[in-house]
């Protein structure tokens, strides 16, 4: 079997192919490895026995690239890539950024803003009766109407700007094997209206009626309370136990999200894991400096899906969903023995995690068979009473891993939930993953300190952050460590106002923390929080959420996390005067920053002027 798969007309034909079944483009450069949806869809359908070439950030300049395969025989497959292809190009600021991680040498500018948009209307012109599939992030999570952050408004269902003929959301290979299936059978995509984990359009006369309707586009767009019951209707039907149909007009038109697809099965998992990725970026682009997104996932092993844990500035529990699935021990043991025979392989196992990497089963057994509960959260404001925790079977798979020949080192790099963890009375996994498994720091993700600001983000209270850093580095301490603890922090997020900011900037600095990067919200498709952002509403209360839009306010409490920078000196005061904190403004112990030198007077030396040791956090 030849490594990578047909790129171009010349490789297509190599393999002795005059057609191809299905013309797969991406936004993305091509890149052979289960990190990438794009190789995940491509080699399940070639394990089908299908024919597929990749069209990989083709020119929509011009039509030459679309055209090279010719028509396929079934059809047109079409993603962004691996991330919206606007946050891809710009900023939270809504600047443009200078590398793209997904695109050789890091160049920008090699895929088009809403790229799935136009792939869609390019093929669609070209070849008007050749089916077209969405899938991917950007797709699944623009599958309704949603609010826009870049354009500011309310865009259409991304299915009728594209117009395209299906959709797939979340995780798409069982929806992909079963249409590839019946297209091949012969049947009409026009047609094709009960498959799991698809949307799909027809005429307002054709609506089904099975399911739930969720205000209208035209509705979504002029009320802001109407949008905010739309994200709630949305988010709270994506379990594939109790999800029922959702249905949502735009005009004439009715847009039709059927049921969730069911997670893969283990044995599922095991299998896609287990197709013959080249683990690599295709050779073409080792002349441009190769692609950069590789890096961080070439020695890494996801051994799961889903996240009960669902923040709502989090798009997981809208794509994958809340429902959590796991490989095998074998099937994860058997990629690791597999890393340690790539010739580039130095020992280190960067990764065995996923969307939260200690989580190996669902939260509890009522779930399996009623779904997730509607409106609730497992384990925020507190851990749920029927929470089951077990680290065990992770906790065996990581000693089996790290006891491997070659391999002289397994990191968790993913992303640790460390108020389920808390919840676990056997502190072993704990200790191990602190001796065994930090590569010098642990990132985690407390988000804020300020309950208000958490319980709109979904995230446990901050008291749970302070006993796992508290036994975190107890634990350091006892095997002779020096490590650190890295904490993710967000400004600006829907119910954050600037006294909330102020009382993050205490926390930080009570704790000695630190932190050199600090995150603002980002409004993104299909979150909780993005809705609460564009409405000023919180979609399950109808509470009103204050939100902090203006620039100048953001950067005001961006600054204040980093009230330590000299760089923020003004932005600083300026906002510990709109707080009405000016007590914290000047040279005692407990104050932020030095009042500003005002001209002909001399600036008094800090207390403690020129102890600048860093403290651990």
């Amino acid at each position: 079997m030849q490594k990578f798969l047909p790129v171009n007309q010349k490789e297509m034909h190599d393999r002795g192919w005059d057609e191809v079944d299905f013309v797969y483009i991406t936004g993305d450069a091509y890149v052979d490895h289960p990190s990438f949806g794009a190789a995940i869809i491509t080699r399940v359908l070639e394990a089908k026995g299908f024919k597929v070439a990749v069209l990989s950030q083709p020119d929509w300049h011009s039509t030459a690239d679309f055209v090279q395969f010719g028509r396929p025989r079934l059809a047109f497959l079409i993603t962004a890539g691996n991330i919206d292809s606007m946050v891809a190009h710009y900023t939270v600021a809504k600047k443009k950024r200078s590398v793209d991680a997904y695109t050789p040498g890091g160049v920008m500018g090699k895929r088009p803003d809403r790229a799935v948009t136009v792939y869609s209307n390019i093929v669609k012109k070209l070849y008007p009766d050749v089916p077209v599939i969405l899938g991917g992030l950007e797709a699944s999570l623009r599958r309704f109407a949603h609010y826009d952050y870049w354009s500011d408004r309310v865009r259409p269902s991304i299915l009728l700007e594209s117009k395209a003929d299906l959709l797939i959301f979340g995780m798409g290979e069982n929806q992909m094997i079963e249409i590839a299936e019946r297209l091949d059978a012969g049947e009409d995509i026009r047609y094709l209206h009960d498959v799991a984990g698809t949307v799909y359009a027809v005429d307002v006369r054709e609506t089904p009626y099975e399911g739930t309707e969720c205000p209208s586009y035209e509705n979504a767009s002029s009320s802001k309370k109407e949008y905010a019951k739309a994200a709630r209707i949305q988010q709270d039907e994506q379990d594939h136990i109790r999800g029922r149909v959702i249905k949502q007009k735009h005009g004439k038109i009715m847009v039709v999200q059927n049921k969730p697809m069911p997670p893969l099965t283990t044995s599922e998992l095991d299998w896609v894991y287990a197709l013959p990725y080249a683990r690599a970026y295709h050779p073409s682009y080792e002349k441009q400096g190769g692609v950069p997104g590789i890096s961080e996932v070439a020695f890494s092993i996801t051994h799961n899906r889903g996240c009960f844990g669902a923040c709502n500035f989090c798009s997981i529990a809208f794509h994958q969903g809340r429902y959590v699935t796991t490989r095998s021990k074998e099937s994860i043991v058997a990629e690791a023995k597999e890393l340690t025979q790539h010739p580039d392989f130095k020992g280190y196992i960067h990764d065995i995690g996923g969307p939260t990497a200690n989580f190996r089963r669902p939260s509890c057994e009522i779930q399996k068979e009623h779904g997730l509960c509607k409106g609730k959260k497992c384990l925020a404001p507190k851990p749920c009473p029927n929470l089951e925790v077990d680290h065990s079977e992770y906790l065996d798979i990581l000693r089996e891993v790290r006891a491997l020949p070659k391999v002289k080192k397994v990191f968790i790099r993913s992303g640790i939930r460390y108020d389920y963890l808390l919840e676990d009375g056997d502190d072993a996994f704990f200790r191990e993953l602190v001796e065994h498994h930090v590569s010098g720091q642990l990132r985690v993700a407390p988000e804020h300190c300020s309950a208000a600001v958490l319980d709109k983000m979904g995230k446990p209270h901050i008291e749970a952050y302070i006993e796992f850093s508290k036994r975190y580095f107890q634990y350091t301490g006892e095997v002779h460590k020096d490590q650190y603890l890295v904490p993710y922090l967000m400004s600006s997020h829907p119910g954050c106002t600037m006294r909330d900011a102020v009382e993050l900037a205490l926390f930080l600095k009570k704790h000695h923390i630190r932190p050199d990067q600090v995150q603002d919200f980002y409004p993104t498709p299909g979150t909780i929080s993005t809705a609460m952002y564009y409405t000023g509403l919180d979609p399950y209360t109808m509470e009103e959420v204050y939100c902090a839009k203006n620039p100048h306010e953001k950067a005001l409490q961006r600054a204040l996390l980093q009230y330590y920078n000299p760089k923020n000196q003004s932005l600083v005061e300026e906002a510990l005067r709109r707080a009405h904190r000016t007590d914290l403004i000047g040279t005692a112990e407990h104050c932020l920053v030095r009042p500003t030198t005002r001209p002909g007077t001399a600036r008094r030396p800090h207390p403690k002027a020129g102890n600048n040791k860093r403290k651990r956090h």
